[in-house]
Parts: C-alpha cells; structure tokens; sequence
C-alpha cells in the first residue's frame, strides 16, 4: 500500500470512528486555494477542524520517521487555523467556536486503531 492509499483509508477510519463519537461530519478534503483540510466535523454547535495522521507501526513496534503527534508541526498547525479561517468566512460562520483536534491512526498489518486528541493546538 503507497502512502496515498493509507493516507485515505486512515481518514475514512477516522471519519467513521468520529462519527461513532457523536460527531456530525460536515466535509471531508475541503480544498481551497490555500490548501486541504482533512475532516470538519460539528460537535455540540463547535466547528471542529481536524487533522487525521496514519501511519504503519511495525511489528517491532517503530514507527519509521517519527511519531505521528511529531507530523502536525507548528507550521501546519498555522496552516490549518489560516485554512480554517477561510473556511469560516466563506461560509459566514462568524459567530461559531471552533476547535482543532488530531486524530492519530495506527495502522500494523490491517488492524487500525485511533486516538482523538481534542484541542489539540
């Protein structure tokens, strides 16, 4: 499986176990000029953007490059809140919360476990 394929299955894992969660999906890949925002979610009248991480842990137990919490930088965490910010003016969101969240996928062989941090930065 190439990155791009585990990329995708780790955001439908993820949009299937933030339903299960009670969250009401609102988009999936929003895009814009500026970028992509992986899931925005709604959760008890909050805007919630989310970053989904996947990554392959190995049967020794590595991850290879790093933790998948290490992959939202401070960078793409400012990407995300100007994407965001976006997103809210496009669609006269001005009066909303918001919140951003992480959700981390494991993925060893085909089992795939999340871990949703909320408020994440």
């Amino acid at each position: 499986m190439n990155r791009k394929q585990l990329g995708l299955q780790g955001e439908q894992f993820a949009a299937q176990y933030l339903q299960r969660q009670g969250l009401e999906i609102i988009a999936r890949n929003w895009r814009c000029s500026s970028g992509e925002l992986d899931i925005i979610a709604g959760d008890q009248g909050v805007i919630v953007f989310i970053e989904v991480r996947t990554r392959t842990v190995y049967k020794d137990g590595n991850e290879r490059y790093g933790t998948v919490l290490e992959a939202v930088t401070p960078y793409k965490q400012q990407q995300i809140r100007k994407l965001a910010q976006i997103y809210m003016y496009q669609k006269k969101l001005y009066d909303h919360s918001v919140r951003f969240d992480v959700v981390l996928i494991e993925r060893q062989q085909e089992h795939m476990d999340a871990k949703h941090i909320r408020n994440a930065f």
